[in-house]
């Protein structure tokens, strides 16, 4: 069955805009968007039709007709806390993530032009797996506060796209596997994945579990909260120590994992030190999914950009293959893991979950 599927996948300051044939991915383009572009909108959604504006202006460069078009893909925005699957983008999860209850992210602007163009065109547009796939086992929710309850946010789409990778190259369904992911980019979300579903998982956008090279960690609670009433810090400025401005960000100056290497060789024994420390952080809370699957573990994966990194993906190896095997699946892959997804739709593979 050949479809031809759309893919849209909007950041904080790009839009990338893919086409796929049959889960091919015929071409990927990145557009930038320049920080004094951006500072004109006042918020997330008035950037809508300068998005819809560069994916159409891509199509147009790449010489693909709409009418060409089978569906449309695009990565979910903040919406409330659903099982993983394929959705259908439709009015009531456009208003969810408009409403920013449940925070907000660019991919909402990415929804909406996915959701008008399908209407335009009668033609599906979908999502998979977004950030806020929720299937955390009953004693995973629970924080210590009853006015807390822990929330699943973390790198879905990458996450089960890379264990349904693994899982077929042991020769099995993803049903059918226990499976350790991690995913190492500007965050780090580490979940335990058993026979299909993610039970725990860091929640990495509010930057819990190990630190990473923009987020801070799991911080000790009473040294956080004497600096939350400290007087010398704003709500947002913690946050952004937090979000943004913690992990390799505070103590190196940087979130390249490449420059922060090269110093490493340079002889910076304090780049050196801090990158081994992200790494142990990691370690741990590999060990601690391994707890939660009690042992049983078929595979750990490493993915996302910092498994391309051998000093890092070495590290881990060295602390936790023990456990089991572990399998490399680098980059991001989400262009490519909403393609898949689309092409599970279309061919009966998988069906569609309800909103």
């Amino acid at each position: 069955m050949e479809k031809t599927v759309l893919v849209i996948n909007l950041g904080s300051t790009s839009t990338k805009v893919a086409v796929s044939k049959s889960a091919e991915i015929l071409f990927t383009e990145s557009v930038p968007h320049p920080a004094e572009e951006l500072k004109k909108y006042k918020t997330i959604i008035d950037q809508y039709d300068l998005r819809e504006k560069t994916v159409l202006g891509v199509l147009a460069e790449k010489n693909v007709p709409l009418e060409q078009l089978d569906g449309i893909a695009s990565r979910g925005g903040n919406m409330k806390p659903i099982p993983g699957g394929i959705y259908a983008i439709c009015p009531a999860m456009i208003d969810d993530m408009k409403s920013g209850k449940y925070g907000q992210h660019p991919n909402m602007c990415g929804g909406i032009v996915a959701y008008q163009l399908g209407q335009r065109l009668k033609i599906p547009a979908l999502t998979v797996d977004p950030p806020t796939v929720d299937e955390l086992c009953v004693s995973a929710s629970y924080s210590g506060i009853p006015l807390i309850r822990r929330q699943s946010s973390f790198h879905a789409l990458n996450q089960k796209a890379t264990a349904r990778k693994i899982a077929a190259k042991l020769g099995k369904a993803y049903e059918e596997v226990n499976l350790i992911v991690a995913h190492l980019g500007g965050g780090i979300s580490v979940g335990a994945h058993r026979k299909g579903r993610v039970e725990d998982v860091n929640n990495a956008l509010d930057g819990d579990g190990p630190f990473s090279p923009e987020r801070a960690g799991t911080l000790p609670a009473g040294d956080l909260v004497k600096l939350c009433y400290s007087g010398q810090y704003s709500l947002g400025e913690v946050l952004r120590l937090i979000q943004g401005g913690g992990g390799l960000n505070a103590y190196l100056g940087t979130t390249s994992g490449l420059e922060i290497e090269k110093r490493i060789v340079e002889g910076d024994t304090v780049a050196a030190e801090v990158y081994e420390a992200m790494a142990y952080q990691v370690a741990k809370e590999i060990g601690a999914c391994a707890a939660v699957l009690e042992g049983k573990v078929d595979a750990i994966a490493l993915t996302g950009s910092l498994a391309y990194s051998a000093r890092l993906t070495e590290s881990l190896r060295q602390k936790v293959s023990f456990i089991a095997d572990v399998h490399l699946d680098p980059g991001e892959n989400e262009m490519a893991a909403l393609a898949a997804g689309a092409m599970r739709y279309f061919t009966g593979a998988e069906a569609l979950s309800q909103y």
